[in-house]
């Protein structure tokens, strides 16, 4: 059997971190099983979905690497929807209610005031044709909820382990409202069946709706994938992570220069057993990517954490996996700053260093000292060896070793008292503009 996995966002916004999360684990265990990955818009909500954000969820799946093959719009099946839905109203699993928000809301008061849990009562299933009649005569529009067979639903949680979920304590779900626009729950179990998905992976917030959903699904004859339900995300204070935070959208992190592999590895290794470490590519995620590695304690974000993480990636990035997006630098150029930067934007200062103006920093006591350097600067051509060779040189003149000596010829040299490597930076700044700045 095909594995086949979905991530269904609704395009009413752009996708964070936690969605990312759930995304890319579905993508890792499609690449691991040689499965299928499909990108599902639940746009049911045609009020507030837009194509606008349907183009950005795209463009940032794809920034992060993952290339659903198959793309699906709820939108485009609501005459198959309204088809099952007329099929269960006609076998009794889809029945009318007529109470308002404000009734039920009440009702619900009243039974938690006697100690009653706050279940719908299935009072409309009591109502006679003529009552309904006469409802709707005063301009009530009924909304539809799916009569549940209370009882015991079990599934084997892939991360979770063995689940249990009685639908007896649970009210029959609203399917679809007064207006006739379906809520989530029947067009994900008819997607599921129809898209032939095997396995469901989504956050713990789902589980008592897998639930309903098993329900539905076998009332419809489908069957039921198997589940698996990772934890959510926390702050690093580990409060609940705020889905309106601009900073944590995946495009605030690719506007701010992250690169989308440690944003991947990042999300991908939280809460797992696994060390968090950056992974240049997909193949060592995948190659070490089981669900029972994923933890049910709350796994915490950390965006410090997360800036951390995009260093130490680009410390090793090889030159072939930054020559087209480094305007042009050169291969001993990365090699030579790749260490000294957080992002790949930050390359700028240092190619600036190189070639641009710099304002030379000299303490009034290293000028004679700045002077007689330049006097012994060694013919071109240099090379990596060409700073051993000049320093030396300068200590046997001046006495000089260590900080004493280096520093002053950094500052000198960069205006900066960090930085790369001299030895490599040295070749690339070139004898005439070094010449210029010792004087």
């Amino acid at each position: 059997m095909t594995t086949i996995v979905r991530f269904a966002p609704s395009p009413t916004g752009r996708i964070h971190i936690g969605n990312a999360r759930t995304a890319i684990i579905n993508w890792l265990l499609a690449l691991k099983t040689g499965g299928q990955f499909v990108l599902r818009y639940d746009d049911t909500d045609t009020a507030r979905s837009t194509e606008e954000y349907a183009r950005g969820i795209a463009a940032d799946l794809d920034w992060l690497g993952i290339k659903p093959h198959r793309v699906e719009w709820q939108s485009k099946r609501f005459a198959h929807y309204d088809e099952i839905a007329d099929g269960l109203r006609k076998a009794g699993r889809l029945y009318p209610c007529y109470e308002t928000a404000d009734e039920l809301d009440r009702r619900r008061k009243r039974q938690m005031a006697r100690g009653l849990p706050p279940v719908y009562d299935r009072a409309s299933l009591k109502l006679s044709d003529d009552e309904r009649a006469k409802l709707e005569a005063e301009g009530r529009k009924p909304h539809w909820r799916f009569r549940l067979d209370g009882r015991m639903i079990e599934w084997n949680d892939l991360i979770r382990g063995p689940q249990h979920i009685d639908t007896t304590g649970l009210s029959d779900p609203v399917l679809v409202r007064e207006d006739g626009t379906y809520l989530y729950t029947l067009p994900s179990a008819i997607d599921d069946i129809d898209f032939g998905i095997t396995h469901v992976i989504r956050g713990e917030d789902h589980v008592v709706n897998t639930a309903v959903q098993i329900e539905i699904t076998q009332a419809l004859g489908g069957s039921i994938p198997a589940y698996a339900h990772h934890s959510l995300l926390t702050g690093a204070d580990g409060k609940g992570l705020s889905k309106r935070l601009g900073s944590l959208s995946i495009a605030s992190m690719r506007e701010q220069g992250l690169e989308a592999m440690a944003v991947v590895s990042h999300a991908a290794l939280l809460g797992t057993s696994d060390n968090i470490h950056p992974c240049a590519d997909y193949s060592e995620l995948v190659s070490g990517f089981d669900l029972a590695k994923l933890s049910r304690a709350p796994a915490r974000f950390d965006e410090v954490e997360l800036a951390h993480l995009n260093a130490k990636l680009l410390h090793h990035l090889p030159w072939d996996a930054v020559k087209d997006r480094l305007d042009g630098g050169t291969e001993a150029f990365w090699l030579a700053i790749r260490g000294n930067i957080e992002k790949l934007s930050d390359a700028s200062l240092w190619a600036n260093v190189v070639s641009g103006p710099v304002t030379p920093v000299v303490a009034e006591d290293d000028r004679s000292f700045i002077a007689g350097s330049k006097a012994l600067l060694p013919p071109e051509p240099w090379d990596t060896s060409t700073w051993k060779t000049w320093t030396d040189a300068v200590k046997a003149d001046s006495g000089r070793k260590g900080k004493a000596l280096f520093m002053p010829l950094r500052l000198a040299l960069t205006g900066l008292d960090h930085g790369p490597e001299l030895a490599q930076l040295l070749p690339l700044i070139g004898r005439q503009r070094v010449l210029e700045r010792l004087s």
